[in-house]
């Protein structure tokens, strides 16, 4: 039977490993878009990046509202999908900073500098989203 995650449990269920989210946007015609990406949390808020020019980008430009799911798809199953509106930083050493941690993250602290200098350039977004809902859901298939 499904039980819903805690607080502490969610948090710990999306920063574990080296799971990816999948991002939802809206376009510009209110279809959503789906892309994976790296994120980590800091406080209240999934941080990521992007670059200013891709679907993402200019989705979260017009339309700041997000959703992100985090699964593991193996039995019994868990997920927990966050809801939320994007701000959107330029700031070139918040960019990197942040690109950096991230790359810690997904590749390794012995290559976050290299991930964070080719992702913290111009052109690229730091994408901050206040998290407004959490449904987080743990042995789904229990």
């Amino acid at each position: 039977m499904a039980e819903k995650m805690t607080d502490e449990e969610w948090r710990a269920f999306v920063l574990d490993g080296t799971r990816t989210g999948k991002l939802s946007t809206v376009r510009a015609d209110g279809s959503p878009h789906v892309a994976p990406i790296w994120f980590l949390l800091d406080g209240d808020e999934l941080v990521f990046n992007t670059g200013k020019n891709t679907a993402k980008g200019r989705n979260l430009a017009r339309d700041g509202r997000v959703a992100l799911c985090v699964d593991d798809d193996r039995p019994p199953f868990h997920f927990v999908v966050l809801n939320g509106r994007a701000r959107l930083s330029e700031d070139l050493a918040e960019v990197r900073l942040w690109a950096t941690r991230i790359a810690a993250r997904y590749m390794g602290e012995d290559r976050a500098e290299e991930y964070g200098a080719r992702n913290g350039v111009p052109g690229e977004l730091l994408v901050r989203v206040t998290i407004e809902n959490v449904l987080a859901m743990r042995d789904v298939a229990a």
